[in-house]
């Protein structure tokens, strides 16, 4: 199966859970390579474009955001666009805290697949170690995520 434009909603399922699991492994090398050389992001008011500024993002990012643990679903897809809706636990190493961020994001896929363009919408919830969801050894994708555990 290519999992590359236009999508049908087992490519746009699949390309979902590989970034998921991409990103949970906090390499931001490996993690960069899966956009193009020109992608462009906003993730909140941050910009970045392009392999370099992806990378050193990424970086940044996961000094700050340690024992990152992320979920993304499907939210909608059309035939190169996917939407996710995501939710990720860090621990803040300088507040000594942990955090969940919910959000949005919008993304748009080139024609070999990688993608393009990233649009990320998130906000932060201090929470205590008894209301995480994604403690070590738990599976992301099992947990029950609704409004009744919010």
């Amino acid at each position: 199966m290519a999992l590359t434009p236009p999508f049908t909603r087992e490519i746009a399922e699949k390309k979902v859970k590989i970034a998921q699991d991409l990103w949970n492994t906090m390499d931001p090398a490996r993690v960069t390579k899966a956009y193009t050389e020109d992608s462009s992001w906003r993730n909140r008011t941050t910009f970045v474009k392009g392999h370099a500024e992806i990378e050193q993002f990424l970086t940044q990012k996961w000094a700050k955001e340690t024992q990152y643990r992320l979920r993304k679903e499907l939210f909608a897809f059309t035939d190169n666009k996917i939407a996710v809706q995501f939710w990720y636990e860090w621990w803040d190493v300088k507040e000594k805290s942990w955090y969940r961020t919910y959000g949005l994001e919008d993304w748009t896929f080139a024609a070999d697949g990688r993608m393009q363009k990233r649009q990320m919408s998130g906000n932060d919830l201090k929470i205590t170690e008894e209301e995480r969801w994604f403690t070590t050894g738990v599976d992301v994708n099992s947990v029950e995520i609704g409004p009744q555990h919010w």
